[in-house]
């Protein structure tokens, strides 16, 4: 008779703090190989990185509370491979989180992984690769995660559709990190300018204008496209009638052909939408329909309607959208850069009221992005964001409040970004594994810093803008609740300041607020919400500006916590959070089997 009572104790349990119908939910089990491959995303051939042949990689969908198995095989040649479920909380599983040199080792070429871990609340959820640049190779997909079986969401609509948003550069990854890395400094640009735009030199003025002594290249050659569903056009317009000067799109390649959404009349849809972009901030509007926000990073919020929606690198919403429009017309769907000059063309898709023919272009203009440095409108849509009803509140006050400043710099002629004047590195070995093994060895002997000068001009460039490098890992104790601030600075130029926008692995964090220029606790304190702040994993800091998120360290494990643009990631922009980790459970060998964890287990360490 015990052993009944144990199950159902057990079940219970494990269904309150993870997964909800413990009876019902399922394993799902997936085979994958990552490689190489000669693809079109915007009509131009280049190499990209793929699953199983396929661009953008193979969607998951599951139910809250299923278990995934991702059996991966690297079969790139030359370099290593990781995946970051991105949202997914990985509680019980920080191995499974899909961060080289910082969850797990990079799985070598020909060898073989299986991710194993539980999505553990509905929503829309992305997943991409986290090893060097990989994401902007091509390396991501869709993770849709619906409500368990027996339960509802907290909104009606009648079909889905999916939009995952992204940028493409025409010259790979490993000569954008050259370039990136290199003395002196090459900015890498906007995603691809056709012939009829702007040429993109300027971009590197805008960003990272010097000193008269200081040497810049510029580098000119870059080509980029935005991506819709991983499809795209470049150097021609679909909407070539309403925009002078180009020419129409002759799509011969599915690989590239537009991107068609049937819908019916008079019906609601809804629209998950991610953006897994290397560099652009995004704007997207559908023309003459209006969108109903419901959801954001796997959280339910407070509906608002709006006209169109800024989406950020790392961000992810659901949007109602009612077909109510002229049936006899179709729709753009538009994509526009936000906050950069854009030198990238709009991406475009077409709404297809059915029955019209697929091929049927709109007849009128796509919605115009708003213009690139409309912070007020990005930061008119970001407030709105609430929690909905029933969204647990925040803790009342924080345990622990660490500052976070962010600042371009050199080092040793080299440009950077910097958390606090300290460029994160990682280590050869992942630092879960490390530290289960309190191997301190692997982590630097000062602890980072948990806030800065109080004098610094968040306005002007740094006055001493050297750098220097660290792993920028903090120890956080279980339970704690802590407080971040994100402070954003100018950057090396004059009258620079960039967006920023930042994602925590392994947990959500409630958003309690933003602010203009230096963060001041004593003033600033009295002015976040503890109300009904958003929950999210994704959160954007607008230029000059501070935000201020709110998190429980209450997931034991190892977790990233950065700037979502690639570039500036591979600059250093972030930080880490280890977390009791004396509470981890077992770790399997094969993730963490390299380095000095490899060594201390051939002597017969325990996991």
């Amino acid at each position: 008779m015990r052993l009944p009572l144990l199950v159902a104790v057990c079940c219970t349990v494990w269904a309150f703090v993870v997964r909800p119908h413990c009876a019902e939910a399922k394993a799902r089990h997936f085979k994958w190989e990552v490689s190489n491959m000669f693809w079109s995303p915007d009509g131009e051939e280049k190499v990209l990185i793929g699953i199983n042949g396929q661009f953008p990689g193979p969607t998951i969908r599951a139910r809250a509370g299923d278990t995934i198995h991702v059996e991966l095989k690297n079969a790139l040649h030359t370099e290593g491979v990781v995946i970051h479920w991105h949202g997914i909380r990985q509680i019980g599983t920080p191995w499974a989180d899909g961060t080289a040199a910082i969850s797990q080792c990079a799985i070598n070429p020909e060898e073989t992984f299986t991710y194993r871990f539980v999505v553990d609340k509905p929503g829309t959820y992305f997943y991409h690769g986290h090893y060097g640049m990989q994401r902007a190779a091509g390396l991501y997909g869709s993770l849709i995660v619906d409500v368990a079986e027996g339960e509802e969401e907290p909104f009606k609509y009648d079909g889905e559709l999916n939009l995952l948003l992204s940028d493409w550069y025409h010259e790979s990854i490993h000569t954008q990190m050259v370039a990136l890395s290199s003395k002196p400094f090459r900015w890498i640009g906007e995603p691809q300018v056709p012939s009829h735009f702007v040429h993109p030199v300027f971009v590197m003025w805008q960003t990272v204008k010097m000193l008269d002594h200081d040497r810049i290249e510029f580098v000119a050659a870059w080509i980029l496209s935005l991506l819709i569903n991983g499809r795209g056009q470049f150097n021609c317009s679909l909407a070539a009638a309403h925009t002078p000067g180009t020419k129409q799109c002759v799509t011969v390649n599915r690989q590239c052909a537009p991107v068609v959404l049937p819908v019916q009349p008079n019906k609601t849809y809804r629209l998950r939408v991610a953006s897994t972009t290397s560099l652009a901030s995004l704007n997207l509007a559908v023309g003459n329909h209006k969108l109903t926000v419901v959801e954001a990073d796997g959280n339910y919020v407070d509906p608002f309607v709006v006209d169109d929606i800024d989406i950020y690198s790392g961000d992810s919403y659901s949007v109602l959208l009612t077909t109510d429009q002229n049936p006899s017309s179709n729709y753009w769907v538009s994509v526009g850069v936000r906050g950069r000059q854009p030198k990238t063309a709009p991406a475009l898709a077409v709404l297809n009221y059915r029955p019209n023919r697929a091929s049927k272009m709109p007849s009128m203009a796509p919605p115009m992005t708003p213009a690139w440095n409309d912070y007020a409108h990005s930061k008119a849509f970001t407030y709105r964001i609430r929690g909905r009803a029933g969204t647990p509140p925040p803790p009342a006050s924080a345990d622990r409040r660490i500052e976070l400043l962010n600042t371009q710099n050199r080092m040793d002629g080299h440009i950077k970004w910097s958390i606090n004047n300290v460029s994160m590195v990682l280590p050869a070995t992942p630092y879960l594994g490390s530290l289960k093994l309190g191997l301190k060895s692997t982590l630097a002997a000062a602890r980072p810093a948990e806030t800065f000068s109080r004098g610094y001009d968040v306005t002007r460039p740094p006055a001493n803008p050297n750098t220097t490098v660290g792993g920028n890992v903090y120890v956080l104790r279980h339970n704690d609740t802590v407080d971040v601030v994100l402070q954003n600075a100018n950057a090396l130029a004059h009258n620079v300041s960039e967006v920023h926008p930042w994602h925590l692995h392994g947990h959500d964090f409630w958003v309690m607020g933003y602010g203009e220029g230096h963060y001041d606790h004593g003033r600033d304190a009295k002015t976040l919400n503890k109300v009904n702040p958003p929950l999210r994993n994704t959160a954007v800091i607008f230029p000059y500006g501070w935000t201020v998120l709110r998190f429980v360290a209450d997931n034991p494990g190892v977790w990233a916590f950065h700037c979502h643009i690639e570039p500036h990631l591979h600059m250093g922009m972030g930080v880490i959070f280890a977390e009791a980790i004396e509470r981890v459970g077992k770790v399997p060998r094969e993730a963490v089997s390299c380095g000095a964890t490899a060594t201390a287990l051939m002597n017969g360490a325990h996991l």
